[in-house]
Formats: structure tokens, sequence, C-alpha cells
């Protein structure tokens, strides 16, 4: 099994510091992760305390502001950050892309008292977060969704209802909610900060899922939680449209993550393409698996190259809904077909849990349903070009 200590991807990071900062994402990964991965993996473990770590060395709060505790770092470096950590175990670059989608409507839409409050525990506290908008019954349909939040006396609402799919669910200090407060349909939905140990938040069992055991995905259901109006984040009705500009940011964390687990699997094939001897010479000198190989990192360069060009287009301020998509889309599908070559490299080997290419394949899957299913982005990426009143 390859222990990572493969030559490094070559960043395009633009500063010394953004230098410094994944030359200690490495560091970490290498120490603290790696050693690790398949053991918990295995036993569907979560590293809560990893993830204190990661807090505590500044890394949950990359792409925020330094005024509440965060890195002030763009999405451009942000992202390389997830894709080291991915590579190294997708439990944790996928946590801390969810971690940080559950901060984005606090810290963006949010009042200054709300944000001086809440953002520095959140950000650099040693919390992890939740969001929450998915139901068993609206999954891509999220405007359809039934939790739904009342107004009640002494200027409190009361939640009731279930969120599906959650990352974090039940585990999370804190949950960003998604919440009917109105009429049904996008403008009668509203956004909360829910604390994690609220009476009346309970969390089901963890879906038993194919990949990604460390990391718990569970249903959550509200009953009679009661939160001042002083947690609601936005204006009344403005929740959805929250939460579709959360998921444009959320959709490259995803791009970045898929990216590398990609490069991972890629690093596994070629160290044992190299290594491994049939014919009296390495099964890397062969025209077929170079070939394969040669495939395997043109599409993970093309991924990388579109979610750092979106996220350029973020850090100046300029739309990149349709290319967060377009990278979504791309580095996924990358994702799932680079883990499956990486199994037909390494045959019989890698369809064994002996080699971590197994575990790549079954976790890739996952990341062309999350945060909008792969056809949810073609749809989003067609109705930018065909105009908004396209259907």
């Amino acid at each position: 099994m390859l222990d990572r200590a493969v030559p490094p991807v070559d960043r395009q990071l633009p500063t010394d510091e953004a230098r410094e900062l994944i030359s200690l994402v490495r560091e970490i990964a290498q120490r603290e992760i790696v050693p690790h991965t398949a053991e918990e993996e295995d036993a569907g473990r979560f590293p809560r305390a990893l993830f204190r770590l990661l807090s505590q060395s500044g890394l949950l709060g990359l792409p925020y502001g330094a005024e509440y505790g965060g890195g002030d770092q763009p999405y451009e470096v942000y992202l390389q950050v997830l894709e080291e950590l991915a590579a190294a175990r997708l439990t944790v670059g996928l946590g801390v892309s969810v971690h940080s989608l559950s901060c984005y409507a606090l810290a963006t839409y949010g009042t200054k008292q709300q944000q001086v409050e809440h953002l520095p525990a959140m950000l650099g506290g040693g919390l992890l977060g939740a969001y929450c908008l998915s139901e068993p019954s609206s999954g891509s349909d999220a405007a359809s969704l039934r939790t739904k939040a009342v107004r009640e006396g002494g200027g409190h609402w009361v939640l009731n209802g279930t969120k599906a799919w959650i990352t974090h669910g039940g585990i999370a200090d804190f949950y960003t909610v998604m919440a009917r407060t109105g009429a049904e349909g996008p403008r009668g939905i509203t956004a909360f900060l829910v604390p994690g140990d609220v009476p009346g938040l309970s969390a089901a069992a963890p879906e038993k899922k194919m990949g990604m055991k460390g990391s718990p995905t569970a249903q959550v259901h509200f009953d009679g939680v009661r939160i001042p109006d002083e947690r609601r984040i936005g204006e009344e009705g403005q929740g959805f449209a929250i939460a579709l500009s959360a998921l444009d940011s959320g959709r490259l964390g995803i791009a970045a993550c898929a990216i590398g687990l990609a490069q991972a699997a890629l690093d596994e094939a070629v160290a044992y393409a190299t290594g491994r001897q049939q014919f009296g010479r390495p099964i890397s000198d062969f025209q077929g698996l170079r070939f394969l190989l040669a495939d395997m990192a043109t599409q993970i360069e093309a991924g990388r190259a579109l979610y750092l060009a979106a996220a350029r287009l973020r850090d100046a301020g300029l739309p990149f809904s349709k290319q967060a998509a377009m990278a979504k889309l791309h580095c996924t599908d990358t994702a799932m077909k680079v883990t499956t070559d990486a199994v037909q490299v390494l045959g019989g080997y890698g369809y064994t849990a002996d080699f971590p290419v197994e575990r790549y394949m079954r976790e890739a899957k996952v990341l062309q349903i999350v945060e909008g299913t792969n056809q949810i982005q073609r749809m989003v990426i067609a109705r930018h070009l065909a105009g908004p009143d396209s259907r």
C-alpha cells in the first residue's frame, strides 16, 4: 500500500503564506491522517479529535475573515487545501468542506452582532457544523421541503420536521437549517442557526453506506425545537436564496475533494504499475496501461484547472455558478472514472482491501450525488446556456 510518499502535486499558489499553508496541511496529513485512514474507515470511526486539531491549526475557517477567527484565504487556496486533505482521507476533506458550507450562511448573510457572537467559535473554537437542506421527500427538489418553523410569542420559533442525508448528523455542534416559515415554494423558506444540544433535536442511527463509513450521515429530527429569533439568518423567506448561494461555493469544495481522491488513486496506480513485474518487465512498460495512466492524469489536471478557474472567478467577485456546476460535474465524474481505472490497473489486487483503490472507488460514487446530483448540475449548466426562462 502506498504511504503517499509520492512527489507532491505542483500547486498554483499566489503567495508565500499559501505555500506555507499547503506545507502545513501536508505535514498534518502525513502525521495525523494517513497512518490511521484504512483502520478508521474499516471500523467506521469518525476522527473527531482530528477535527479539533484542524480547528486549532486554523484549517476550519480558511475562506472566512480574520476578524472572526478565519484564515482570510482566497478560495483558490482553500480548495487546494481541501484537495490535499481529501487525498489523505475523503472523510476529512469532505468534512472540512461541509463545515465551511455550514458557516457560509451566517458569515455571508448574518448581522454584525450574530457574526461577532457566533463565528469565532464556529471558525476556530473546535466546533463542527452540519448543513440541513435535504429531506426524506425532497432531495433534488429542495424547494418543496416540509420542515416548519412557526413563530410563537416571546420572539421565538418552534421547528418541527426531519432532515435527511446530513453529514455530521448527530455529532455536529451546530446546524444551519432551512425551514418553511411561509407559503409553499422557494419564497417561503428561512434559514436558522440551531445549536446541536438544543432540546428536541435528535439524530437517527447513521446510514449504512457503500463508502465513507467513517463519515456519519444521518437523519436529524426537530421535535418542538425552540430557538430565539436572534438565530434566524437573513430575512424571512430568504432561506432558499441563501441555500443556493451556499451550494455554489460548496460544489467547488466537492470538486476539489473529488480531484484529491482521484489523485490518490492515480498515485497508487502509478506506484503499483512501476513496481509490478509481468513477462519480465514492469507492467507500466505496456502501451495499453501507459495510455490508461496518461488518460487518468489528463482528466485530473483538467478537473483541477476547472475548479481553480471557477475559484478565481469567485475570488474576483464575478458570477461563477455555471462554472461551479461544471467543476462539480466534471471533477466528480473524473473521480469515478479514475478510481475505477485504478482498480483495473491493480487487477485482482485492486479488488481486495489490501490496497486502498477499492475504497477509493466506493467513495467516489457519493461525490456524484451530494450537493446536487450530476444530473442537476447539467440542468444548471443548460439553464445558463439557454437563459433564465428555460426549463
